[in-house]
């Protein structure tokens, strides 16, 4: 049954208090991962994996190309449900040469979807959500048309829904994208390029952070396919790109997916606010994800980190007084502009996000969202092209605007901890990636 609005309740300040939380495998990496399995050679189990809307919706894009796909739940018992996905690779070839897929909301799906498709031998019509016919996809589909792939927008041009032919394998001597306004499109091309095992140069333009794209890299070096990064060209022409020599296939493995940083550092974050302590199972401070870089943030505002046997523990300020990070740069790993936006009430003086122009194109205009709810608690808020300037005013409760995004339904919940009267509108948007998000928070508070 869907809800309208949620209210959250108010946490009084325990030093004692430890908040314990299991969230979803990444969302990052279990993508990842069931595309580099199903274009491996021999079988994969993927362990962990998230199970949410945006999962599903891939794991079903990749049973209508025929991909033979088994989901299972791994032993143990909490109120988040991972999955474990047994998928049988075929090294390198899509089984079915015609065929229509949805990919949903899904951004990372759709995109790794469309390049893969791009560069196969078969014909394919590709349809999503209203909400990513919205988000960008011309970057992309730019440099799929200029390797030589036939990409036809049937509604708006540079948007889904679209119809693919796609090129047979040809990899130009080199490709180039911009990724001005998502790094995935480059970890598309990156993974296309080491499913087909063909040589290829692949460089970026625009600015954006490289930390999800670091990641593309290192699985698929996990899977058995080298690539190298670096500078290459001539001294007239430098430009940062990643090579691959061609020739080598994925192979199958065994994988185990993170815990999604995304979803822990809203736990963290709450400890934080609340002046405890926090563990998120499996969380490390070397994981493959950016948004780790969140935590170093957190230390930076006054909490304290340990890495114990079974996680990271992070323990708040006494009485939960923050101090500010002042100007914070948080381009590499953006999701937590919003976590950092809904603790910024909290804190001794302003706060300045910037580097963050390109999560205006994602499920809402995510810095219109911050400024919009911070202004309803009583922040003064200003709204910058790449970012905003937040700064000290009275608090008081209000209905909070979800926009149907779950990042912005997740991140702004943390206000209603310390303020009496928040309500969060549409929160269950949160099934986008993390369903059980409300029912774990009030579990781990004991609300």
């Amino acid at each position: 049954m869907s809800r309208e609005i949620y209210t959250v309740k108010t946490v009084s300040m325990d030093p004692d208090r430890v908040i314990r939380a299991v969230v979803p495998g990444s969302k990052s990496i279990t993508n990842r991962a069931l595309l580099l399995a199903a274009m491996a050679e021999g079988e994969s189990l993927i362990k962990n994996c998230m199970n949410s809307e945006d999962a599903a919706v891939f794991i079903q894009a990749l049973k209508d190309l025929g991909f033979e796909i088994k989901e299972s739940d791994p032993p143990g018992s909490s109120i988040v449900k991972n999955k474990d996905i047994a998928i049988k690779g075929c090294g390198g070839d899509i089984p079915v040469k015609k065929a229509d897929i949805y990919v949903g909301s899904a951004g990372t799906a759709a995109r790794f979807l469309l390049a893969m498709l791009a560069f196969s031998d078969g014909e394919y019509f590709i349809d999503s959500s209203d909400q990513m016919k919205a988000r960008p996809m011309e970057p992309l589909i730019k440099a799929l048309k200029e390797a030589g792939a036939a990409v036809e927008c049937t509604e708006e041009e540079g948007h889904f829904p679209m119809k693919v032919k796609g090129n047979s394998g040809v990899f130009p001597e080199r490709i180039n994208v911009n990724i001005e306004k998502s790094s995935q499109f480059l970890s598309a091309l990156l993974i296309a390029a080491a499913a087909y095992g063909k040589g290829a140069l692949i460089s970026a333009s625009g600015s954006h952070g490289l930390a999800y794209v670091e990641m593309s890299a290192s699985m698929i070096k996990d899977f058995g396919v080298n690539v190298k990064s670096g500078l290459f060209g001539s001294q007239y022409d430098t430009f940062r790109g990643w090579q691959f020599e061609g020739g080598e296939k994925l192979k199958g493995r065994e994988y185990n997916v993170e815990p999604d940083m995304s979803a822990a550092a809203y736990f963290y974050a709450a400890a934080a606010l609340l002046g405890c302590k926090a563990l998120v199972p499996g969380v490390r401070l070397n994981m493959l994800q950016g948004d780790t870089e969140f935590l170093k943030l957190l230390e930076k505002m006054g909490c304290t980190l340990s890495e114990e046997e079974e996680g990271v523990v992070l323990t708040g300020p006494a009485g939960g007084e923050l101090k500010s990070p002042g100007i914070v740069d948080m381009g590499a790993y953006s999701d937590q502009a919003l976590t950092l936006a809904a603790l910024s009430p909290f804190v001794g003086g302003s706060v300045a996000i910037k580097g963050i122009a390109h999560i205006r194109l994602q499920e809402c205009d995510r810095i219109a969202a911050i400024e919009k709810n911070l202004s309803a608690l009583g922040k003064e808020c200003e709204d910058r092209e790449d970012g905003v300037i937040i700064r000290p005013g009275e608090l008081h409760g209000a209905e909070l605007e979800s926009f149907g995004d779950h990042r912005v339904a997740m991140s702004f919940a943390l206000c209603g901890l310390r303020i009496e009267g928040v309500m969060i509108k549409d929160p269950d948007c949160c099934r986008k990636t993390f369903a059980e998000y409300f029912e774990v928070l009030e579990d781990a508070l004991k609300l």
